[in-house]
């Protein structure tokens, strides 16, 4: 059995049954939907047109959701249907950064991700889900795609359908009749901060903070304040959406870009001081010193992805309910084993065994690698955000790392003279590792992206919202002004330290950058 979706877009009429049903069946809170319908007009008076789009899980047959999710608490049945548990979920929202389709959300009331399930537990009754039953057009349509006798595999052989975003892979089954690119791709349309029949600028509960206009295009967050009669004059001979469901706003935010930083900071002090104890020993003050920093850093890094999670008590459910595929349970496990090695590691030091302090050291050097990159592969996981999918992004990790590992004893230099001696040497390597910043910057934004989300990120960050931040925060104050210090400057210690200190501020607003402008992409 495979059990699928038809949307017959020629009987969908727009009344909202389904999306009511679904709301009575499952107890949906207010402002959140696993069911909804999407209004989109086009054209100029009197040749308009007014097309409907149902939208939900597409119960993808390669589901990323399932594939990110660190419990399985997302899951794929046999006969075909994308399910969920919640009371294993975490409260993590990686699923939501993996579902290209927008339609996971986090229950507001308690705090654990929901969406479309096929209405599993009527299904299991032989009857179809709600939102069939209710539907007054037969518009909605259901059952298994492998059964040739069945009406919904009659359709998708019969008619020509159409499904979302098919160039990801997720082979969904939730297909349209006659289904309209305007409503389909949620790129060629603006999202607004009120809509003929709705005026839902932010959501309810867990996403009562989180503001609509974050998303708006430049050309309609100038509209706000004008009345409405004028934002439609503007979308005159365009494509508008006039009814849509609030957006859920800004899901990974401070918490994840500080966890970033805290944890470039405990693998790169280890990397660095490895290399330069390459060169020449290092006395074993010098050693505590690294290995209690990083473990500090490393303790905050947990901590701060305790506070990220929704359901923080559950947070060891990574760790004692894991699913492998996803890089959240393979982070936490490459973060744990770092974390024992650097303890064996400064053990083996105490105790003078050198043996166990070389081998040791080059494990610790790997494990430094894999925690300070493996974010990235989680971020390619979230196959809903197409910037992330940068195969750059690994090596701009491993940057930020090797530029926290060496800006931040530098800063130390100024309270312990201990580390005068390497300030020098530190001095002149954090220059080319700027250098290396700004081209893997320039990589990564001068290179044609290619998809529309991503090249929609580029514009948001380098012309929209966050230029002002990125051409004056990272690039001018984070990577030009501590080059043009530490080449032109004095030779003189307090001047690497205050070149870290530019380096730290460039490298916090380029992580938020990354991190929050890729989710000012609608989705749906």
């Amino acid at each position: 059995m495979n059990f699928g979706f038809v949307i017959d877009n020629r009987k969908c009429i727009g009344c909202h049954a389904c999306t009511v049903a679904c709301k009575s069946e499952h107890d949906v809170p207010v402002g959140v939907n696993r069911t909804w319908v999407k209004y989109i007009e086009k054209g100029e008076f009197p040749n308009t047109q007014r097309l409907f789009s149902v939208m939900r899980c597409n119960h993808c047959q390669d589901a990323p959701c399932v594939d990110i999710c660190p419990t399985t608490a997302l899951f794929i049945r046999e006969d075909g249907i994308v399910d969920f548990d919640n009371r294993r979920c975490i409260g993590c929202k990686a699923c939501i950064q993996a579902c290209p389709y927008d339609a996971i959300y986090i229950d507001p009331q308690n705090l654990t991700a929901a969406k479309c399930n096929y209405c599993t537990h009527r299904v299991d009754l032989g009857l179809e889900p709600a939102c069939v039953n209710v539907c007054p057009t037969h518009a909605i349509i259901s059952g298994d795609l492998e059964n040739p006798n069945s009406e919904i595999a009659q359709l998708v052989s019969r008619e020509k359908v159409q499904v979302r975003k098919p160039e990801k892979g997720t082979y969904p089954k939730l297909f349209y009749i006659e289904g309209d690119q305007l409503s389909l791709d949620p790129s060629l349309t603006d999202k607004m901060s009120q809509y003929v029949w709705s005026q839902q600028s932010s959501g309810v509960g867990h996403f009562a903070a989180q503001k609509t206009e974050m998303a708006l295009s430049p050309t309609l967050k100038q509209t706000q304040g004008s009345s409405f009669k004028r934002v439609l004059q503007q979308a005159k001979n365009t494509a508008r959406r006039v009814y849509d469901v609030p957006d859920k706003g800004i899901l990974w935010g401070w918490e994840v870009s500080a966890y970033i930083l805290t944890k470039a900071i405990a693998t790169g002090l280890f990397l660095v001081f490895f290399c330069l104890h390459l060169a020449r020993p290092l006395p074993f003050k010098i050693h505590l010193f690294t290995g209690f920093t990083a473990l500090l850093f490393l303790g905050l890094t947990t901590i701060l992805l305790v506070l990220d999670l929704d359901q923080p008590k559950r947070f060891f459910y990574v760790l004692l309910r894991p699913h492998w595929k996803s890089w959240l349970v393979r982070g936490a496990y490459i973060l744990v084993g770092y974390t024992v090695l650097l303890v064996l590691w400064l053990s083996a030091h105490y105790f003078e065994f050198p043996r166990f302090v070389l081998g040791l050291s080059w494990i610790c050097c790997v494990f430094a690698v894999l925690t300070a990159i493996y974010t990235a592969f989680l971020f390619a996981q979230s196959k809903g955000r197409d910037f992330w999918q940068s195969p750059l992004l690994p090596l701009h990790m491993l940057c930020h790392a090797l530029l926290t590992g060496i800006a931040f004893p530098l800063i130390a230099s100024v309270f312990w003279s201990d580390l005068t001696p390497f300030v020098s040497l530190l001095s002149l390597t954090l220059k080319y590792g700027i250098v290396l910043h700004l081209f893997l910057l320039g990589t990564e934004l001068l290179t044609t992206h290619s998809t529309k989300d991503a090249q929609k990120t580029v514009k948001i960050i380098t012309q929209g919202r966050f230029k002002t931040l990125f051409w004056g925060g990272v690039v001018l104050l984070g990577n030009i002004l501590p080059l043009v210090l530490l080449l032109f400057g004095p030779a003189i210690p307090l001047m690497g330290a205050v070149s870290s200190v530019f380096v730290f501020l460039g490298l916090w607003f380029s992580i938020q950058i990354w991190v929050i402008a890729p989710q000012l992409i609608p989705l749906s």
